[in-house]
Order: C-alpha cells, then sequence, then structure tokens
C-alpha cells in the first residue's frame, strides 16, 4: 500500500486538458482562451517538458489577479508593410497572441512567399516549439522567438541582463506528425525547469542558477536567476531577440526594466517561409527528409543511447504519455488540487 502510494498520479491527455480549461476559465480566462492555453499546457506535458506545462496554471491565475494578463483583450494589427505585420496584443493570455501571429505568419507567407508577424505586449508564451509545429503542419518552414523581462545573467555580470528568451525553428518532412522542430531556450535551462525540480522535491545540476549572492547552487529554492547556455553565445543570443521581437517593434523591454524596474510584459514574433517560393516544395520535404535519415545513420558514440533529430525525443514521449498518461509532479498536483478546491472546479477522479 505504501509503494502504490507514492506512485507518480498519472492523467489522460483529454482529462487533465479539461482539467487545465476549466481551472484557468474559472480563474478569469475567457472560456476559448482556456481552451487554447490548456491546448498549449498539455502538449508540452506531453512532450515531457513539464516545465512549460500545467503547473503554470496558479501562477497564469495569479496573474489575471496582477492584472498582468488581461483576459478580454482582442489582438489589433497596428502596423506592417507587405510581408509584415505588427500586433498589439493587449497582454492577452500568450497562447492566444502567439497563436495569432502563427496564424497571420502563414497567412502571409501564402501571399508573398514570406509573412513575418510581430506581437508586443503579450503574456508568457509557454513552449514556442507548439507555435513552430503549427505553422510546419501548414508546410511552412517557421521561425518563432519571444522575448522578456531579465531573467538570466548576461555573461561576465553577476546580475539579470537578458532574459532566457527562447528560439525555435520547424521544417516540415515527409511525416506531416514529425516536423524538424528545435525548441531551445538560450538559457543553460529553461526557468520552468527550476520550478519544476522546486515541485519534485529534487536538486538542480550544477550550472543552472545562481542565488542571490550570485553564487551557483544546486538548491532550487534558493535559484535566483538562470545561467546563460554557453556563456557569451548564451547572453548574446538572447539579447538579439530581444533586439528583433522587442526594439524592432517599438516596445523593448530589456532597458526598460534595467533603467526604470518593474515588469515590462513580453513580446513575440512568428515568421513563415513559404517552400514554394524557393523552388518545389516537394523537393524541399524530400531534402529534409534525406537529410534526417543521414543524420539518424550516423555511428553511435560510445556512451549515447541513440542518434536523435531536434524534437524527436518530444514525439516519441508524447506517444508514450498519450497510451500511459501524463505523470504529474506531487507539488504540482497538490497546487492544482488547492486551486481547484479555491475556484470550486471538479478535479478529475484519477488526481482527486
Amino acid at each position: 500500500m505504501g509503494e502504490a502510494a507514492n506512485e507518480t498520479p498519472r492523467v489522460g491527455a483529454a482529462a487533465l486538458q479539461g482539467f487545465a480549461a476549466d481551472l484557468l476559465h474559472a480563474g478569469g480566462f475567457s472560456a476559448e482562451h482556456a481552451a487554447q492555453t490548456a491546448n498549449l499546457l498539455v502538449w508540452a506535458n506531453l512532450r515531457g517538458v513539464d516545465s512549460h506545462g500545467v503547473l503554470r496554471i496558479p501562477r497564469y491565475v495569479e496573474m489575471v489577479e496582477l492584472g498582468v494578463i488581461n483576459p478580454s483583450a482582442a489582438p489589433r494589427q497596428v502596423a506592417g508593410k507587405g510581408a509584415v505585420v505588427v500586433i498589439d496584443a493587449d497582454r492577452a493570455p500568450g497562447a492566444v497572441a502567439m497563436n495569432f501571429a502563427a496564424r497571420t505568419a502563414a497567412e502571409l507567407a501564402g501571399i508573398h512567399g514570406i509573412g513575418w508577424c510581430a506581437v508586443r505586449a503579450i503574456s508568457h508564451a509557454g513552449a514556442i516549439g507548439y507555435y513552430a509545429q503549427q505553422m510546419a503542419a501548414e508546410g511552412k518552414a517557421a521561425i518563432v522567438m519571444t522575448a522578456s523581462k531579465p531573467l538570466m545573467i548576461y555573461h561576465g555580470s553577476k546580475a539579470e541582463g537578458v532574459s532566457t528568451n527562447p528560439l525555435a525553428i520547424a521544417a516540415p518532412t515527409s511525416n506531416p506528425d514529425r516536423p524538424l522542430l528545435l525548441d531551445m531556450s538560450t538559457a543553460s535551462v529553461a526557468l520552468g525547469k527550476i520550478m519544476a525540480a522546486r515541485d519534485a522535491g529534487k536538486p538542480i545540476p550544477p550550472g543552472w542558477g545562481i542565488d542571490e549572492d550570485g553564487r551557483e547552487t544546486t538548491d532550487p529554492a534558493k535559484a535566483k536567476a538562470v545561467l546563460p547556455m554557453a556563456g557569451p553565445k548564451g547572453s548574446g543570443l538572447s539579447l538579439m531577440i530581444e533586439v528583433l521581437a522587442s526594439a524592432l517593434t517599438g516596445n523593448p523591454l530589456i532597458s526598460v526594466a534595467l533603467t526604470q524596474g518593474g515588469n515590462p510584459g513580453g513580446n513575440g514574433m512568428a515568421v513563415a517561409l513559404d517552400p514554394s517560393a524557393f523552388g518545389p516544395s516537394e523537393a524541399f520535404v524530400r531534402a529534409i527528409t534525406e537529410t534526417c535519415a543521414a543524420i539518424k545513420r550516423l555511428p553511435l558514440a560510445a556512451d549515447a543511447s541513440g542518434v536523435y533529430l531536434p524534437g524527436e525525443r518530444g514525439f516519441d514521449e508524447m506517444e508514450k504519455r498519450l497510451r500511459s498518461g501524463i505523470p504529474l509532479a506531487q507539488g504540482t498536483l497538490s497546487r492544482l488540487v488547492a486551486l481547484a478546491s479555491k475556484l470550486n472546479v471538479a478535479t478529475p477522479a484519477d488526481l482527486a
């Protein structure tokens, strides 16, 4: 009985998605905004990226209460020229704003061969590979970036100077359900993974974060900021994403945060490329598929379990979790159940 009690609870994707949407809706999101956000969060959980999954829900509800998220926001175009469109999201939920940007970029690419949709004044965008995959599913090559307040050490400093700004790039393959999908943070680790370690009661590896005195720590509760990926490369790439996603849209974040303080919000951008503008689309997909096959045939290193393509581990994990359910850390489960009790939302039977 003790062993069963210590097992990590699992929940089916559909049940978790419904529970997530109900919590968000009860917490102030419109029904449509809640559904879009729940889809994004559970997609991350299915891929094993629990740091960007439903553990974020209590914070999202808190962000509505604090006015950081505008639950009634309606994104609108405020500028543009040719294949470029700038959207003001009015602090919409991140999933709503970035879904809008991905759709707009794909539509523009269908007309111009390329579509660049910048979206400013968004809230937390979640796992941005989700948006890149949407565009790849339509046969487009895709680039997605988002920017936010300082959360990461700038290389050479002990203070937060840039954000963990992520980058996602996707390209379609012969399997429409499995594009080539790179989704990475410019930090040594996404901040959400430290949150996930905190929920799971586990230490974090050296090199992930520092405490308030600027010293490296393995205690997730003491981690004040994360370290950049590959030192100056990570902080430099993050800064250039700030240039493209923020300064270019007239909504700079880093300079405002460092000189004025506070939380200036977030920005994002989605870029779609139509392969037919470069040549036959079939040739592009064939080239991607053949390149992937060639990489997979490379000989294994002595300590490697396999040669994995960008996004492949996530797709493999998704197949497993669709069959066996999504595991939830005890800390995450406790906080979701507590929020459900507070908001009078029914908890799924297998989590109650």
